[in-house]
């Protein structure tokens, strides 16, 4: 069987409905109206080039029946190059798309013809759809000085505030970001194109730090409502690809995230306290992060106290990241509701992060998540779980690293119960799992359920996770340190040197 995730005027995205985790179990062709139209392999497939208004009957190969669907209308249709947009990857073309978007009646769509269209930052408006045909592509402007300076934030006579820009969790000026949207809704960006930030062929990544105005997102959602994102490639950021902010009903369909291993605060898709978040079919290759949900640093969670809620993450492959999917390290405002299943995991560093410190705060409470039915390959250190991590200015301090038991107020996290099911994590090289809960606040209780750990023959010494004074480790166990309690069922370990499980502070440990 499978079933629809999402349609638009000129697109739609299925999903098989089986166990695998992103790769279908065999090779099926697509047909539509009944004539073949793809070949695949994955568990979610895409169909383009559709038009408005029309219904649609669609095949798959390896299940019976067929599926039926109506794409919905539209007010109308604005192709850039008819308003004089050259495409040719060298004339500013701004004027043109950017008029394009804001004539576009409500309802209607803005095309991206094949091309590359050189183009400074660029605004979205509500109730429009955004398509980038095959071969087009919206090319990020290189220079500095065209991407505007965003101030955080707006203070209100009645003491509120708007925050306007963001950076690593705290409200923060930035340059404009490549495509943006502010309080706007209804949303759809589609089509087999890209949206290229060109970061790679501008200074933005040689120098990274320090900077008084943050660097650019490449998208970045502000406060947004019912956004789909669907088939498109993100490449070249210059800082995170992906950043939606305080928004809610969001899709990111079937999309290649995409920046070279060397491109600093590259995150993949970093959800920042939104609401109702899918993320399937998705392929990630980035210089940091693949996926890290988000909830602010201590004053936006203690202010706001907007958690990052009901976050679906499924059918996704992550690969050639620091983390594959991440918690943290900016928390504050909590997580909740949060599923991931049927995922791959490829040669990244860690697998499953989660990272947190004193310091993010009471407010900061992570409880009942769940991964499953992930597989691993090549992944240095599947789990970890981290309450020491050395971010921030302060980050290397005393009060950040030390192992001395501290009261318990306001700035203390919580970590609540975390299950790890039917996970399958092949060719790791630096240890299984480092679970390192707080001393004062330890992680209430971790299982592990039907996973299994081999590794490489050659694996080579790596550092689990980022935090003061932790060794180089190579073919080690479970590291599990401030845990009140560890269920261990169907756990297997092949190729550990060395005892399969370091237990420290641990209140209670159940091998089933």
């Amino acid at each position: 069987m499978f079933k629809q995730l999402f349609v638009s005027s000129v697109s739609a995205c299925f999903e098989l409905e089986n166990s695998n985790p992103y790769y279908s179990p065999q090779k099926y062709t697509v047909t539509l109206n009944g004539e073949r139209v793809c070949e695949c392999d994955t568990n979610v497939f895409s169909l383009f080039d559709l038009r408005p208004d029309t219904q649609y009957r669609v095949a798959v190969s390896c299940c019976d029946g067929e599926y039926t669907f109506k794409t919905p209308g539209e007010s109308g249709c604005i192709d850039v190059k008819e308003l004089g947009a050259r495409g040719d990857g060298v004339t500013d073309d701004t004027y043109y798309v950017q008029m394009a978007i804001d004539s576009c009646p409500k309802g209607g769509r803005v095309v991206i013809p094949a091309g590359s269209f050189y183009v400074r930052p660029i605004v979205l408006r509500s109730d429009i759809t955004l398509e980038i045909k095959e071969g087009g592509e919206l090319l990020g402007d290189v220079v500095e000085e065209h991407y505007p300076y965003i101030p955080a934030k707006i203070e209100h006579e009645d003491g509120t505030e708007d925050i306007l820009a963001s950076w690593e969790g705290n409200p923060y000026p930035c340059h404009q970001s490549f495509v943006s949207a502010y309080r706007a809704e209804n949303i759809k960006i589609v089509g087999r194109g890209a949206i290229n930030g060109n970061a790679d062929k501008s200074t933005w990544w040689a120098t990274p730090k320090g900077r008084a105005v943050a660097r650019p997102r490449l998208v970045f959602l502000n406060k947004c409502n019912n956004v789909v994102m669907h088939g498109v490639t993100c490449k070249n950021s210059a800082a995170w690809n992906l950043h939606p902010f305080f928004s809610s009903n969001l899709g990111f369909y079937d999309l290649r995230v995409s920046n070279p291993y060397t491109g600093p605060n590259t995150d993949g898709l970093d959800p920042e306290s939104c609401d109702k978040v899918d993320i399937i079919g998705c392929v990630f290759s980035v210089g940091d992060d693949c996926v890290a949900i988000k909830s602010g640093k201590i004053y936006m969670g203690s202010r706001y106290k907007t958690p990052a809620n009901r976050h679906t993450l499924r059918n996704d492959l992550f690969r050639d990241g620091h983390g594959a999917i991440v918690l943290g390290s900016e928390i504050s405002g909590g997580v909740e509701n949060l599923t991931v299943c049927q995922c791959v995991f490829s040669h990244t560093d860690r697998g499953l992060r989660i990272k947190s410190r004193r310091g993010r705060g009471k407010d900061s409470v992570i409880d009942g998540v769940l991964f499953e039915n992930i597989k691993m390959v090549n992944v240095i250190t599947p789990l970890v779980l981290n309450m020491y991590y050395f971010c921030d200015p302060d980050g290397h301090t005393e009060y950040v690293w030390s192992r001395e038991k501290r009261p318990v107020g306001d700035d203390t996290p919580y970590m609540g119960k975390f299950t790890f099911r039917d996970i399958e994590c092949v060719d790791c090289e630096c240890m299984c799992a480092y679970f390192d809960g707080l001393v004062e606040q330890p992680v209430k209780e971790i299982v592990l359920e039907n996973v299994s750990f081999s590794f490489r023959e050659d694996a080579k010494p790596f550092k689990p996770a980022m935090l003061e004074f932790v060794r180089e480790y190579c073919r080690e166990g479970l590291y599990i340190d401030n845990v009140e309690k560890v269920t261990l069922k169907n756990v297997t370990f092949k190729g550990v040197k060395g005892p399969e499980i370091i237990k420290k502070n641990c209140g209670g440990l159940t091998i089933e």
